[in-house]
């Protein structure tokens, strides 16, 4: 294998909705005795999930399984508000991890559907982020995944609206934006796209490098709709050859030129940097960035609740002054990526 070249994305990995759900889960297993119980995936990766799993973490698929009174986590997919109910009933702490991001659509679909409008969801059946926000609504949503799903309502009347799964390709909901505006000319859509801004920059960033590589290399999970989508990307763009790993062990011994990499937005960079070393590129890594990105989402207001009063607890028991308000640099002062590679 003679890799002559590195091209590396940048944004790649982790987004800040990700760091907020993983260093949430961070805490609840140092504040918490285990078992911790999550609802789903925290994120969408392999790598990530073994590491709470070594933590004590209990992944589930059924909050009512949990035992009376253990503490859980609802992962940053967003959770039905049947689930958050039932989670709730348990009687133990409920830490919701959702991304910010992911509850606009969820407020958008709720009010959308109070003032008697359709919604058309443009989202990936049975993807969690999906099957979370169309519950919030059931009865006035229609999931979108092509152009026939939008020939299928067009009789309908009344007013209708356009949302979307936040990880979606841009491609993918342009093409069926762009169609449900011809079908229903008066279509409501928020101001500001559901799309992901993490998800749309690393798309931006793959999009300039893709069509001068020999090989992209997307490291992710298969079951991450936001890897998925970048591999589409790169194929788009005209790349001969695109690669969807896991990690560096995946990786063929053929490849040769110019190869770019990035990575899903749930791929830790401890992936990334294996992968950099099994490609020993003769001329070395060059990174190419269409953004910095600086947004932080703070810890869920449930966890810095306890946060704060362990914090006062600590002051009172050790005599020093009384700390009442944790102002979250301690969950500043840390990254995700410390917490999946330590």
């Amino acid at each position: 294998m003679t890799v002559d070249k590195v091209v590396l994305a940048a944004p790649r990995g982790f987004c800040a909705g990700v760091e907020k759900a993983i260093k949430a889960l961070d805490w609840m297993t140092r504040v918490f005795e285990p078992p911790v119980y999550c609802y789903h995936e925290i994120v969408h990766n392999q790598f990530v999930v073994d590491h709470f799993k070594s933590v004590g973490v209990i992944f589930i698929d059924d909050v009512t399984i949990v035992p009376s009174g253990a503490p859980i986590m609802l992962s940053a997919h967003g959770s039905p508000p049947e689930v958050v109910d039932a989670a709730r009933r348990t009687g133990g702490t409920v830490i919701d991890a959702v991304c910010p991001l992911v509850t606009k659509v969820h407020h958008e679909l709720k009010v959308r559907a109070n003032k008697g409008y359709t919604v058309l969801y443009v989202g990936h059946e049975d993807h969690e982020e999906a099957v979370g926000t169309m519950a919030v609504a059931p009865e006035a949503v229609h999931l979108v995944q092509s152009r026939a799903d939008i020939d299928a309502l067009i009789d309908h009347k009344g007013p209708v609206a356009l949302l979307s799964q936040t990880t979606l390709s841009l491609d993918e909901w342009q093409d069926l934006r762009e169609y449900a505006e011809v079908v229903f000319p008066d279509i409501w859509m928020p101001n500001r796209s559901d799309l992901c801004f993490a998800t749309t920059n690393r798309q931006a960033a793959l999009r300039q490098i893709a069509p001068e590589a020999d090989a992209v290399i997307v490291i992710g999970s298969a079951n991450s709709s936001n890897t998925v989508a970048l591999t589409h990307v790169a194929e788009a763009e005209g790349c001969p050859r695109v690669l969807r790993v896991n990690g560096a062990d995946e990786l063929p011994d053929d490849l040769s030129g110019i190869v770019a990499v990035t990575a899903g937005a749930s791929a830790p960079e401890v992936l990334v940097n294996e992968v950099l070393a099994y490609l020993t590129p003769k001329d070395g890594i060059t990174v190419f960035s269409v953004t910095i990105e600086d947004e932080y989402f703070p810890p869920p207001p449930e966890l810095r609740e306890i946060l704060k009063a362990l914090t006062a607890l600590v002051d009172v028991v050790f005599a020093t002054p009384v700390t009442t308000n944790f102002d979250g640099q301690a969950d500043r002062d840390f990254t995700a990526a410390e917490v999946i590679s330590a």
